[in-house]
């Protein structure tokens, strides 16, 4: 039985500007992170040095933006933003999963210092239904050579004799990044509260021809025939984004394989890479090591290039040790994404306890880093979500909210709400159809606001009484000129909030809607965190939003 652990690290872009208002004498300056925009970045000029560049990584502040000045925001809004049901730390600045002797651990990125990226430790929760969540002490901290600039990604693999291997990636003094080993110091400790790093430590370092700063994030890894464990790390050769193979037997001495598990051209550096099997016939999940003619395997890859989650479902030859993707016109990097919206570094595990598969993504903040350090705390988990083969179309995954979030009714006293919609489209409507709105697309097409025959009808979510804030979340079928229709799934934040120091983007894509189906939506709003998942989970959107009015006895919710 093999399962994940430990968080991911993660960037935003960024961009700065001082903006100096005449006649005041004061200079005002207006914060936000800049996600993944490179459209927004390049209408910004000059940029500030950020965090994180120097140590090798893709940069993790957050800059400028120009001619906006801070929002006047207060103790009671910045207090509501805090989430009631997501997992996130008591204080400060965070970012995999384990199940062991009946409890779901959590390991996370965390600097215990400050609401912002620096020096990156692990920091360690536990549950026992994955909701409710305790603290524990940190369980890594950056204090040897070889991690002293960031304890960063990890897998831990659970052996039959029961012992846990955990590879994680350090950065060196010199911002090299390795791989390096821990184990608990005590197995029979439920809580593993202590660490051992090994002190043969590293254990990898990056290959002849490859960058010291593009060699990270390993996988959990799987049992091959020959009795070997094998596992995947995250790099790039130029501008091809690839996964590269290692086996071992002990986790200390490795064979570096051939080639690589996966490449593809133009997608940039792999990180926070996953490879596991689901099943084509059952609708449970499958421990990592599941392989054979009802299997199919998914690879996934969080590109740094753009800070999204993509994925593929294909084949794995364990001879050959390739893999190979069913449609190479959505490969991974360039086709399906786990999340159309703020969401990245995800990691999946085998819960062996429901014999499920169960994903975690990390959600970071889109206000200002001068917002997140003047609340004290930045970013979150998300929902855990169970990750199974969309049996009916057979070219896509569905995720959905673990079970145990069903039973939690008390969450709607907290602020935050459940939300169903089902729709049914009249066929004769469809056909009175004349306009073709072939171009239509959620994010460049005028977001809610663009009227059509079919749409934008779903829900109005945290408006206030006014409708001065307000997200919509919503679906819009347009016609093409060859009379098939395509179904989009949006969410919409232009409108989100009045503050002007928070980005408000319009997000979403395409969801399949096989014939005599109807469209379905379930939003779950946890105070300024949407999720959102339509057709059972077919296409996810998650939403960071910072509303000024709707909050506590303000927020509504409106059938649109």
């Amino acid at each position: 039985m093999f399962v994940l652990g430990a968080g991911a690290f993660f960037g935003l872009r960024w961009i700065g500007f001082v903006v100096v208002f005449e006649g005041s004498g004061s200079v005002v300056v207006g914060l936000v992170s800049l996600w993944y925009s490179r459209e927004v970045v390049a209408l910004l000029w000059p940029p500030l040095p950020p965090r994180g560049v120097a140590e090798g990584v893709s940069a993790k502040s957050y800059g400028l933006r120009l001619g906006m000045p801070s929002y006047p925001w207060t103790k009671h809004m910045l207090d509501w933003q805090r989430t009631a049901f997501h997992f996130q730390p008591k204080k400060n600045w965070m970012n995999g999963p384990l199940y062991y002797k009946g409890w779901y651990h959590l390991f996370y990125q965390y600097n215990p210092e400050a609401a912002v990226w620096s020096t990156i430790v692990w920091g360690h929760s536990v549950s026992k239904n994955l909701i409710h969540r305790r603290h524990l002490p940190i369980a890594l901290t950056s204090d040897k050579w070889y991690d002293i600039n960031g304890v960063w990604t990890g897998s831990a693999t659970i052996l039959p004799d029961g012992q846990i291997m955990m590879l994680y990636t350090g950065s060196t003094n010199e911002t090299m990044q390795v791989q390096n080993l821990a184990y608990p110091d005590d197995p029979s400790d439920p809580f593993l509260t202590d660490w051992v790093k090994y002190s043969g430590n590293p254990v990898l370092v990056p290959p002849p021809g490859n960058d010291i700063h593009d060699f990270r994030d390993p996988t959990t890894a799987w049992l091959t025939p020959e009795g070997k464990w094998r596992f995947m790390i995250g790099s790039k050769v130029n501008e091809t984004g690839i996964s590269l193979v290692y086996d071992t037997l002990d986790f200390k001495n490795f064979e570096l394989l051939s080639g690589s598990l996966h490449s593809v051209p133009g997608t940039g550096m792999w990180e926070c890479v996953d490879f596991y099997p689901v099943s084509q016939t059952e609708e449970s999940g499958l421990d990592t090591s599941a392989n054979g003619n009802e299997v199919k395997h998914v690879v996934k890859a969080s590109l740094d290039d753009d800070r999204n989650d993509y994925y593929a479902l294909g084949t794995y030859d364990e001879a050959t040790t390739k893999w190979v993707p069913d449609d190479p016109n959505i490969d991974v990097g360039i086709g399906l994404r786990y999340d159309y919206g703020k969401f990245y570094a995800s990691k999946s595990f085998f819960d062996e306890k429901k014999d499920r598969r169960v994903l975690w993504g990390w959600i970071p903040e889109t206000d200002g880093e001068h917002v997140d350090v003047k609340k004290g705390w930045s970013s979150l988990q998300s929902i855990p979500r169970t990750v199974l083969l969309d049996k009916k179309t057979r070219s896509n995954i569905v995720q959905w909210p673990v079970e145990e979030l069903d039973s939690y009714d008390w969450i709607v006293g907290n602020f935050t709400m459940w939300q169903w919609s089902q729709v049914e489209i009249d066929e004769e409507i469809l056909g009175t159809l004349k306009d073709c709105d072939e171009v239509y697309h959620c994010v460049t097409s005028g977001g809610a606001a663009q009227r059509g025959a079919l749409g934008p009808f779903g829900l109005l979510v945290l408006p206030d009484e006014s409708l001065s804030e307000q997200t919509p979340v919503y679906f819009y079928v347009a016609k093409g000129t060859d009379g098939s229709l395509k179904t989009f799934f949006c969410a919409d934040e232009s409108r989100s909030s009045e503050a002007n120091d928070v980005l408000k983007p319009i997000y979403g894509s395409t969801v399949t809607v096989l014939e005599g189906e109807k469209l379905t939506m379930r939003v779950l709003v946890d105070h300024s965190v949407l999720q959102s998942f339509a057709q059972g989970g077919r296409t996810c959107i998650t939403s960071r939003v910072y509303p000024t009015r709707a909050i506590d006895e303000e927020t509504k919710a409106f059938l649109v």
